[in-house]
């Protein structure tokens, strides 16, 4: 599984999303309660393992945080330990960062679109253009956080929004 963790840590514990929990396996080095990492998706040296299926039932680019650990291990030559552990996750609501419009409010179900903006020195590109998210999904405005300091004079709000 490669993931991305994240070092913020954040109160979702009911953030308004009814989520079941999905199982998956992570290192046993990284895995412990109230983890939060975002999955990019499989490496190629998994494509031959037997139970890459558990690893790969999440969906690239979102976050996901860990609420139990297992005691089920099992090998995996990834890993520096060569353990994975069994875990339980759930989905977390994503920050992405949306042009203001009318259709933006809060509880509202829209499709993402990339903005495809080509300013690399902006500090909200990756939240902008999607990366690590794909393109079309759709979600619910969960809250809108506030509006965004953008360089080339877009109304661009931050958002916090919930994958269906």
């Amino acid at each position: 599984m490669l993931l991305r963790k994240h070092s913020k840590s954040r109160e979702s514990s009911n953030s308004g999303v009814g989520t079941m929990a999905k199982i998956s396996l992570i290192g046993v080095d990284l895995a412990r309660e109230g983890l939060e990492f975002k999955f990019v998706g499989p490496l190629v040296g998994c494509a031959e393992c037997r139970i890459k299926n558990v690893c790969f039932n999440l969906e690239p680019g979102r976050t996901y945080k860990i609420t139990k650990v297992r005691e089920k291990q099992n090998p995996c030559f990834v890993y520096n330990k060569d353990l994975v552990a069994t875990i339980e996750v759930e989905e977390i609501p994503e920050h992405v960062n949306l042009q203001a419009g009318r259709k933006l409010q809060e509880g509202s179900s829209i499709t993402l679109k990339s903005m495809e903006c080509d300013h690399i020195t902006c500090p909200n590109i990756e939240t902008c253009n999607l990366l690590h998210m794909r393109e079309g999904q759709k979600v619910t405005i969960k809250k809108i956080e506030g509006d965004l300091d953008c360089p080339k004079g877009y109304k661009m709000k931050s958002v916090l929004a919930a994958f269906h």
